[in-house]
């Protein structure tokens, strides 16, 4: 065994069980509780010496999340919705949809948002456009 390999075999064992995949809910908590201390010590700052430690933990996490974790479907009215309580807004708020009126009969699925609509809400959230295509 080459003198790297030795010497990550010693490092690795103390870090495993922080950057392994998880495979229970506890391993997961786990990783999440630790990703959230690395996002409030990193930030954005890339050049931070925890930075590949955060992106990796983070990639961890979302392994997990991905073979655990279901999305539950959701309709375009569902997913406006939840934007607008998540930014705390009042149907006035979205002149980019229409009038509040317009808004109002698109949250009731009385009228479906239009490729416009779909366009100015995915750059005002800066989310995609799929999440309003059901």
């Amino acid at each position: 065994m080459n003198s790297t390999l030795q010497t990550m075999k010693e490092s690795w064992q103390p870090l495993a069980p922080l950057v392994s995949v998880p495979y229970t809910e506890a391993e997961y908590q786990a990783r999440i509780n630790l990703l959230n201390e690395l996002i409030d010590e990193v930030g954005e700052n890339e050049g931070h010496p925890l930075a590949s430690l955060m992106e990796i933990v983070g990639i961890a996490v979302s392994s997990y999340e991905q073979n655990h974790c279901s999305i539950p479907a959701s309709t375009p009215q569902d997913v406006l919705a939840y934007l607008m309580a998540e930014h705390q807004l009042k149907q006035n708020d979205l002149p980019e949809i229409g009038s509040q009126g317009v808004v109002s009969e698109i949250l009731r699925g009385k009228r479906q948002l239009n490729a416009r609509q779909i366009q100015a809400l995915s750059l005002r959230f800066s989310i995609s456009a799929d999440v309003f295509l059901s």
